[in-house]
């Protein structure tokens, strides 16, 4: 009796590992499989896209991709997987197909330089080009739960925004062209290595005051 007790329980213990292993397993490998989501491990051109998403764990919902033909997929060392569609020569013709990924339901979508991304594995990056007419802002960090600015020593007039996504942003100043990258290489030098710079209009409509 005891012993079939014992096999029992390791059988239940077996179950269970099982459908622990298969819930924690990655739900979008189907999807990398048949390429509708490209993994990116070097950044080419042509350089411009439309970054529908940005999280710090892989979605795990595979219908989230529905409703479009592919996605290519960064991995970044700022800790963020970011998903993009299209493939453009400049930013103006990226931003021509905006208005048809956010029909697609991806209304939180905006044009992205990929030369930007700074991929996991290749902290040292590639040069930061910036587009003349966007005005950036230097992201410092990204948050489940807010924190007080007053954290962020060493700079000062620290910004907070609360986007639909639910993460909590903070980044300092406003800047443009070669101005912004010589700001975000100084703040990189105060100690925050995984700034990056955002165009701010992106997300003025959710600063908190």
């Amino acid at each position: 009796m005891m012993k079939i007790l014992r096999y029992s329980l390791v059988g239940a213990i077996i179950l269970m590992q099982s459908l622990m292993f298969e819930a924690g397993a990655d739900k979008l490998a189907k999807l990398r499989t048949t390429k509708k989501i490209v993994p990116v491990e070097e950044i080419s051109a042509p350089y411009f896209a439309v970054q529908i998403l940005a999280l710090k764990k892989a979605p795990q919902d595979p219908s989230y991709f529905k409703n479009i033909e592919r996605a290519k997929e960064y991995e970044c060392a700022d800790g963020y997987v970011r998903y993009t569609v299209g493939a453009f020569s400049s930013a103006a013709e990226a931003r021509t197909h905006i208005s048809k990924v956010k029909a697609a339901g991806y209304s939180e979508c905006f044009v992205v330089d990929i030369r930007n991304y700074n991929l996991y594995g290749n902290e040292g990056g590639t040069s930061v080009k910036t587009d003349a007419n966007t005005v950036y802002t230097v992201q410092l960090a990204a948050y489940r739960y807010p924190v007080y600015v007053s954290e962020f020593e060493g700079v000062d007039d620290v910004m907070e925004f609360y986007p639909k996504d639910r993460i909590y942003r903070y980044t300092v100043g406003e800047y443009v062209g070669e101005e912004a990258v010589t700001e975000l290489e100084r703040i990189k030098a105060q100690g925050y290595p995984q700034a990056h710079l955002v165009p701010v209009e992106k997300y003025r409509p959710y600063q908190i005051e």
